[in-house]
């Protein structure tokens, strides 16, 4: 059994940094590729990161690049998201996924993720 807990989410100012974790349990992140998602309310989930299993490669999308950085600590069985210059528009549950068949290709599809955390809220106030 996977668990995956995502913790450090809270209220936050426009312009602060934030930085995520997500914890696994049952199964090395080693074996996984990891991708972090968000998602507003009465909003799609929405792809913010992914790292290759061996953390050499991650993928962002274009409107976040520069601004968050995925990285995993192997070793702590830890996956981290560093977020900067947060703005309103990034107030979301963030959810951390993983799954084994992705641990060479980040993948931007949640729906190619088997295992998620229950997320954490991060909420911008401008």
């Amino acid at each position: 059994q996977v668990q995956l807990v995502e913790s450090g989410g809270g209220l936050v100012q426009t312009g602060s940094s934030l930085r995520l974790s997500c914890a696994a349990s049952g199964r090395t992140v080693s074996t996984l590729g990891m991708a972090w998602f968000r998602q507003d309310l009465g909003k799609e989930r929405e792809f913010v990161a992914a790292v290759r299993a061996n953390g050499d490669t991650s993928v962002y999308p274009d409107s976040l690049k520069g601004r968050f950085i995925i990285s995993r600590d192997n070793a702590k069985n830890t996956v981290y998201l560093l977020m900067d210059s947060l703005k309103p528009e990034d107030t979301a549950v963030y959810y951390c996924a993983g799954d084994p068949q992705l641990r060479l290709i980040p993948d931007q599809r949640p729906q190619s993720y088997a295992y998620w955390g229950q997320g954490t809220q991060v909420t911008v106030s401008s």
